[in-house]
């Protein structure tokens, strides 16, 4: 499919089982690992770093730069707040006034490596996914960055669980859950956002919402169901309509209160 395409009419089981692990790994070790791999397989890139940087608002100064993670090619990049000092790094001028998310590309010096980055604002706290691409590829395109900026609108409500979820058991040993704890986790905070919203769905418009966020095909979920593939259609179309959301995509973008 061409990037030029709204992901919105993305229908790619494999890009929704990514989501969904991605989903289930927030504030878990894997949580980077899975998102260079979402991201990797629709924009090439080789390493992916999640920062949370702390300002202080009246002095425009970075107060703090935390690491949440890091996967890919680690040895060809130091971590971000090891390239600049703290209040003359490149994206703090941006970060600063920003209200609504920001994609960020950082124009790459010789022999360095292309960079994008996207920001999303919480109070003082700005969560930051940084993307890197070799300097032997091409920099991004408009396309990718076109790409990139919608996926944003999910990433970047995960990237702020995720921290949140590691403030608030800073010292515990993370460790990747297996499988079956992933989805009993994704079953879990689907669970939590049907309470939170207030919303009512039959057992069966729950179980195709679950096996679709899971990487579930039409076909496959109608077997296991034992229905037709209309049948999963039309529940897949009441949810939908109950949750104010448009296909997979709306889907996980509401899994993440996006």
């Amino acid at each position: 499919m061409s990037l030029t395409q709204s992901i919105g009419t993305t229908d790619n089981p494999h890009f929704y089982a990514e989501m969904g692990e991605l989903i289930a790994n927030s504030g878990h070790a894997d949580f980077a690992a899975n998102l260079l791999q979402l991201v990797d397989k629709w924009v090439p890139i080789h390493l992916v770093d999640l920062s949370e940087w702390t300002l202080d608002d009246t002095r425009d100064s970075v107060l703090d730069i935390t690491l949440l993670g890091s996967a890919g090619l680690k040895q060809a990049l130091a971590a971000p707040q090891a390239l600049h000092p703290l209040n003359t790094h490149p994206l703090l001028r941006d970060m600063l006034r920003m209200q609504d998310p920001l994609l960020i590309q950082m124009k790459a010096k010789a022999g360095s490596s292309h960079q994008c980055n996207l920001v999303s604002r919480q109070a003082n706290r700005r969560c930051v996914i940084s993307l890197y691409r070799p300097p032997t590829q091409r920099g991004f395109s408009l396309a990718e960055l076109s790409f990139l900026k919608c996926l944003s609108q999910t990433l970047l409500p995960l990237m702020e669980r995720h921290a949140h979820s590691l403030r608030q058991a800073p010292h515990s040993e993370v460790e990747a859950p297996h499988n079956l704890l992933e989805q009993s986790q994704l079953q879990r905070e689907f669970y939590k956002r049907l309470a939170l919203s207030d919303i009512t769905l039959s057992a069966r418009e729950q179980e195709v919402c679950l096996g679709l966020l899971t990487g579930g095909t039409v076909p496959q979920m109608a077997e296991k169901l034992s229905v037709k593939n209309s049948s999963v259609e039309t529940y897949l179309k009441r949810a939908a309509a109950k949750l104010g959301v448009s296909g997979r995509h709306g889907l996980a973008k509401w899994m993440v209160g996006a």
